[in-house]
């Protein structure tokens, strides 16, 4: 599979979770960039996103949520750069499958904040189980959580 071929297929995993899954929607996420090397996931802070109204911070779930999205993205991400034979029908099929197995969720300080990245990295892409680290900073870089999960791809 060519280079072309997988950015293509990743942007449009990209638009299927933007787009067209609604949890993903009502959180006002925002895949600002989903390639090769990584995904980047926005959320901008809204009133229904507040978990706790005296400090004004971001929900856990939310900080949790916004993890586990961008781990999937990734490890389905290492899933397709992990060969170079694999045929859209072929991936097609693993993206039915992908889920999440075991998530993880540091949180280091108060989700503070008017917008908040979420990005991830591959520890290890397997052919049916994949490994991704993933971080969440605000608007200022504050370091916010990360979170280690395994996700089934296939």
């Amino acid at each position: 599979m060519s280079q072309i071929v997988q950015q293509q297929t990743l942007r449009k995993v990209a638009e299927i979770f933007d787009q067209h899954i609604p949890f993903h929607n009502l959180l006002g996420m925002d895949i600002k960039r989903y390639d090769m090397q990584g995904v980047e996931i926005e959320v901008k802070m809204k009133p229904e996103l507040i978990g706790n109204i005296h400090q004004q911070i971001l929900h856990g779930g939310v900080t949790a949520t916004v993890l586990d999205v961008v781990g999937g993205l990734t490890a389905f991400s290492g899933l397709v750069a992990s060969r170079d034979d694999w045929s859209i029908e072929e991936l097609e099929q693993r993206i039915k499958t992908l889920g999440t197995i075991d998530l993880r969720v540091d949180y280091l300080r108060p989700g503070r904040g008017e917008i908040f990245t979420g990005t991830g990295t591959v520890i290890r892409a397997g052919n049916r189980v994949s490994v991704s680290r993933m971080e969440l900073h605000n608007e200022k870089g504050d370091h916010i959580a990360f979170g280690t999960g395994t996700y089934m791809v296939g």
